[in-house]
């Protein structure tokens, strides 16, 4: 049923949709209804404005909760926007507590209050636990819904335990052991509750050398813990080793590509949040921002040029030439920049190993200027049958793709050691850097060649 409905272009399904026809609108949402949640949200997110709402309308009640779950928070917001507290509280039954969170702190404090009050109080004090701490911290990602036991008892007395639940919380790979106070001690295996000895205790079979996450750690420090351990979940504590809920694989895999979507977008000063098919006029005050910063950049470097205005009168080929200097440190430093940016956020960069990759890229970028100043140099002087021409192009992309390969190592690691973010904010000082000292090096020597 899912790939009928994908499968159908969107200018069809639209014209479907805004028919007046009742039984072809009820057939459409009927198919809408049997497919999965992710699918439903995919197809959402991959519609325009008009058709997504409309889509959204036919979507039943029962998977309300399943469907936002799954959508960009941008999309989030716009239709939670148009519920009410009792609508949210319908829609949120059953869901799991961290994504009741992400939804709450969403809506207005109002509203979220009103949606609590709605709740039972078991219900209510587990999500409240969530939401006490920030959505970007392992207490964000957590859910409470988590089976512990006791290590004096005995794999019998556990299997029997389980055997009374009629389903267990999905993503379970182990039960957690904790004490009278509910403090961590360690992870019962479900692999090695099957195969041991009905007789053994949970103390004697259970593994103690996994340490619990803390609640306030970020996310993107838990995705590198279940990326470098390989787990599928993972015991939660406050400071004093107190349980507080379990974090799943499943909730990694997002902070995981909305790190990887930050990443990219950010290289071109956008939201990761960035919706495909957003409106115009809230698509283009996000782009006009940058594209004003850039421009002020751009103004740095033409001022420059302006600066050497006789000297591009006299030698009109280095109107030709300027683009291929300032380009050249532009790739030059994006590459260093963009492995500097990626080593920062997979963790693998610390300050012992900072010098080490400064030190590479300054290699790296002064072996690329001499091969590259002798081959520019080279069809500069064929091209103008000019060999002061080629001399002054080659020392300027010398200079200019050392520049790019030291700037584009120390900055991202200056940025993030100061609370700037490297992706959003490298770029643009990168360019502007190149750029400047690209033109500020060749129209310098050219002058300083030219005059004798």
């Amino acid at each position: 049923m899912s790939s009928k409905l994908t499968s159908i272009a969107h200018d069809k399904l639209e014209s479907l949709l805004n028919s007046r026809d009742s039984a072809r609108i009820a057939d459409v949402s009927s198919m809408l209804n049997d497919m999965p949640p992710a699918d439903v949200a995919h197809l959402i997110e991959s519609s325009t404005p008009k058709l997504r709402h409309i889509l959204w309308q036919l979507v039943d009640t029962e998977i309300e909760g399943e469907v936002i779950g799954e959508l960009s928070e941008e999309l989030q917001s716009l239709f939670l926007a148009e519920m009410d507290a009792a609508e949210v509280a319908v829609m949120t039954e059953g869901m799991a507590d961290d994504d009741i969170a992400d939804i709450l702190q969403q809506l207005p404090g109002a509203v979220t209050q009103e949606v609590l009050a709605s709740m039972d109080q078991q219900d209510r004090a587990r999500i409240e636990r969530v939401l006490t701490y920030s959505e970007d911290t392992a207490g964000g990602l957590m859910t409470t819904d988590a089976i512990t036991i006791r290590a004096r008892v005995t794999m019998d007395v556990v299997l029997r335990y389980l055997r009374r639940h009629s389903e267990i919380p999905s993503m379970t790979d182990s039960l957690i052991v904790v004490n009278s106070q509910d403090q961590y001690i360690g992870l019962l295996p479900l692999r090695t509750l099957l195969v041991s000895d009905p007789s053994a205790s949970v103390r004697e079979m259970m593994i103690t050398d996994i340490d619990p996450i803390p609640a306030n750690m970020p996310d993107t420090e838990v995705a590198r813990l279940f990326e470098r351990n390989d787990w599928v979940s993972a015991p939660v504590v406050d400071e004093n080793r107190k349980l507080l809920g379990r974090i799943t694989i499943d909730d990694v895999v997002d902070v995981i590509r909305e790190d990887a979507d930050h990443s990219f977008m950010s290289m071109a000063g956008l939201d990761e949040e960035q919706d495909t098919f957003a409106p115009i006029l809230r698509t283009t005050p996000r782009r006009a921002l940058w594209l004003g910063i850039n421009l002020l950049t751009a103004f740095v470097a033409a001022s420059v040029i302006n600066l050497f205005q006789e000297t591009i009168e006299k030698v009109v080929a280095l109107a030709v030439l300027m683009p291929i200097v300032a380009s050249m440190g532009g790739i030059a430093g994006t590459q260093t920049l963009t492995v500097l940016v990626r080593g920062i956020a997979v963790g693998q960069i610390s300050r012992s190993n900072q010098g080490w990759l400064i030190n590479r890229e300054l290699a790296v970028g002064m072996i690329n200027g001499f091969l590259w100043a002798a081959v520019v140099g080279v069809a500069a002087s064929l091209w103008f049958n000019d060999w002061t021409l080629s001399l002054v192009i080659a020392i300027a992309l010398i200079i200019n793709l050392i520049t790019a390969a030291l700037t584009g190592a120390t900055l991202p690691l200056f940025l993030n050691r100061i609370g700037i973010d490297p992706a959003l904010a490298g770029g643009v000082i990168l360019t502007t850097v190149t750029d400047v000292v690209g033109f500020l090096s060749f129209l310098g020597l050219a002058t300083l060649f030219y005059a004798r």
